[in-house]
């Protein structure tokens, strides 16, 4: 019992329902170790009760939490303060604010009696002092009730950054890539926004993991991104650099061709390997003098964090990417060791920290022709749910993660054996007693260049599954975060950047949590196969299991259809029973593309791998059923007038019954426009299915170029009829 009253203590749930009805309890060894992670000893009978007497001392002591939340216009969530306890408030403009407890609650200065309530937005300082003399600071978040609302109903491209390869891209899809296809998809095809995967920067490797979803460091934007001859000073390159840089251009056209003309694999290690030697030439080339200026700026602006990554970055080169194998005196950031290495790598920390400004001037860029191609949103960013234990992230913030954890996924029906997606969590009690300095900071840094985040696996802000290292994911435990704390801060930082926010909340959703998600303006995701009456009382569960794109890399995986492992499928629901406030799309990074749904091909690919979870014919019968049941609802509502044999008018079809429904955006697979049947990403695989790996291409898998979307008879059909049907 006094484990179990200790775990409830420090957020630990010591049982979960992996179906209505069925509870699992978590084995003792694993609470002892998730308590261990938070830094809570509870490996014997004595420690349980030298833990619990510790926590009882301090719940008496302490007047505040370490964080204290409050919503605009209403004074902070406080807890029971003694009578003439006087707060403080410095908010981070530089005013003191005062109040003093009476009856059990604070009341302002007679100038100002309502001062608490009309605190301005931001991070501020709060300073109790008891009567008794007890003492107690705590960060003060006060946020919106909401973040911002995508503006007005728009219609936009899904895509995989890699993937979209223009004939002036180095081997795989660059910023130049994306600030054409904003400028052309806004202003020739009316879309208002283009939704990409993580542009995350990767941990160094050969190979380097090509999942988007399992960084170094969500801080910053992955420097293989940038378009080289667009970073001003490649224009200034003269002499044996010219002729390298040349060399270099001549050695990408044939990456390029290998991809688009000879059926080659987008290979990023050979990209890197190019574009690094070339940023190697740029960084030598002296900045003038109003680049150096904006350069410090940027430098100013990102401070520490910068530092911090630019000198895992500088390290790594030396050590290698995995900071656990680096000399022990180097694994502290804060080590005087490492003090000294900084000043003797200071060169190399330049290097780094230079690719960084080229990679956010580039996205800067492309931000700004979203908006000037009249994009009423541009480019919406993907926040992957964790990182790579070994990367930049975990080496800077090693107090705020989890060490010895990893977060996936519980058993459920549509996967037994739980998922291990190999990402270190955050431990909530850092995060409050850092007042969530670096989840601010994190939301800040891809806020930039944003009109709206997509935020993977977004029930994580409220609880992760942690699985303790050495064991299978089904002997994990649910965490719990402070969501009101998580949602606040998320609200803060939207409201400041002016950004919408998407929650990516497909699978296993616990109560109250697309509820309290709403409540903050946060839109969910809505996919069109997995919009069914499900009879769980909201009319609005995906049928998908619980899972996220990190870990595709890891044999796991974000989406099983409805047909797979479901007793039956239910009832489809029609276009104005979806929710309003939601990113709808047919497909994502994860499924099937449409084409391959309606063909077949993703039975048949599944198949060949081994992937289907029963016999190949009764999958193929459950596929085709599904099918028909989509054809019958199409046909009912007046959307398949020409019948079901025409593949490229069933596609446009499933579009426009999005259109039907209410949901704020919109989003169409850019792959899904030419007809491409293959997958980008098919969970439950490793090297057996090229991940990430592949550029888009029409229905022969022949590659499509940039320039060759724009010109598709195919895209544009479908286009003008989203235009058409648009409300």
């Amino acid at each position: 019992m006094g484990r179990a009253r200790l775990a409830r203590l420090h957020g630990i749930a010591t049982s979960y329902e992996p179906a209505p009805g069925r509870t699992v309890h978590v084995a003792e060894d694993t609470v002892v170790a998730v308590l261990a992670a938070l830094g809570v000893d509870a490996s014997t009978p004595q420690a349980v009760r030298t833990a619990l007497a510790a926590h009882e001392r301090t719940a008496d002591r302490a007047l505040l939490p370490p964080t204290v939340t409050a919503r605009s216009g209403r004074p902070p969530h406080l807890p029971d303060l003694p009578d003439g306890t006087v707060l403080r408030v410095g908010t981070d403009d530089g005013a003191v604010i005062g109040a003093e407890v009476r009856d059990g609650t604070p009341h302002g200065g007679t100038e100002d009696p309502t001062a608490l309530a009309r605190l301005p937005l931001g991070v501020h300082d709060l300073r109790a002092d008891a009567p008794d003399g007890r003492t107690a600071r705590a960060h003060l978040i006060v946020a919106p009730d909401a973040v911002p609302a995508p503006p007005g109903r728009s219609h936009g491209f899904l895509v995989q950054l890699y993937s979209l390869l223009s004939r002036h891209s180095w081997g795989m899809g660059d910023l130049g890539d994306l600030a054409d296809l904003v400028a052309w998809s806004g202003r020739a095809l009316g879309t208002g926004f283009v939704q990409l995967n993580p542009l995350h920067a990767a941990v160094p490797g050969a190979p380097t993991d090509p999942s988007p979803y399992r960084p170094s460091s969500r801080r910053f934007a992955d420097p293989v991104h940038l378009r080289i001859e667009q970073v001003p000073e490649y224009a200034l390159l003269t002499g044996a650099a010219r002729v390298r840089a040349d060399e270099l251009a001549a050695r990408a056209r044939t990456l390029r061709e290998d991809v688009l003309d000879r059926g080659a694999l987008i290979d990023r290690d050979a990209v890197w390997s190019l574009k690094r030697e070339a940023l190697e030439l740029l960084a030598a080339v002296p900045l003038s003098p109003g680049r150096r200026a904006a350069y410090c700026d940027f430098l100013a602006a990102q401070g520490p964090d910068l530092d911090d990554h630019a000198t895992w970055c500088a390290l790594a080169e030396r050590h290698g990417p995995d900071w656990h194998g680096w000399p022990a005196e180097l694994r502290d950031p804060r080590s005087p060791q490492t003090a000294r290495i900084r000043h003797e790598l200071l060169d190399r920390i330049d290097f780094h920290s230079r690719l960084a400004w080229f990679t956010d001037q580039q996205l800067a860029a492309a931000q700004r022709a979203a908006g000037e191609a009249g994009m009423a949103i541009g480019l919406v960013h993907d926040l992957a749910v964790g990182v790579h234990p070994a990367g930049a992230d975990t080496w800077a913030q090693q107090d705020a993660f989890a060490a010895g954890m990893s977060i996936g996924a519980p058993p459920d029906a549509f996967n037994s054996r739980g998922q291990d997606w190999g990402l270190p969590p955050w431990r909530p009690n850092a995060l409050a007693a850092s007042g969530y300095a670096p989840y601010r900071a994190l939301l800040r840094g891809l806020l930039r260049h944003a009109g709206a985040l997509r935020i993977d696996h977004v029930m994580g802000l409220f609880r992760l599954w942690w699985v303790p290292e050495g064991r299978p994911p089904t002997e994990g435990a649910y965490v719990r975060y402070d969501g009101e704390a998580m949602l606040s801060v998320l609200a803060l930082e939207a409201h400041r950047a002016g950004t919408a926010v998407i929650g990516e909340d497909l699978g296993t959703v616990e109560p109250g949590v697309r509820e309290a998600l709403a409540e903050r303006g946060v839109l969910g995701t809505s996919v069109l196969w997995f919009e069914r009456d499900y009879g769980n009382g909201d009319g609005k569960d995906n049928g998908n299991g619980d899972g996220n794109g990190a870990a595709a890399a890891d044999g796991a995986g974000e989406a099983a259809s409805a047909s797979e492992g479901a007793a039956a499928p239910a009832r489809i629901l029609a276009p104005d029973e979806w929710r309003a406030d939601c990113l709808a799309t047919v497909t994502t990074h994860d499924l099937p593309p449409t084409a391959a749904r309606l063909t077949g091909d993703d039975v048949a690919l599944r198949a060949r791998l081994g992937l289907l979870a029963g016999p190949p014919a009764r999958e193929r019968s459950r596929a085709a059923h599904e099918l028909r049941e989509w054809f019958g609802a199409l046909t009912r509502h007046g959307l398949l007038p020409q019948g079901v044999r025409d593949e490229e008018a069933v596609v446009r079809a499933v579009h426009r019954f999005l259109l039907r429904t209410p949901a704020r955006m919109v989003g169409i697979w850019l792959p899904d426009a030419v007809g491409d049947r293959r997958p980008q990403n098919l969970p439950g695989t490793w090297d057996e299915y090229p991940n990430w790996r592949l550029p888009i291409a029409g229905p022969d898998g022949r590659p499509h170029t940039l320039e060759e979307l724009a010109a598709s008879p195919r895209l544009h059909a479908l286009m003008r009829e989203l235009a058409s049907a648009a409300p």
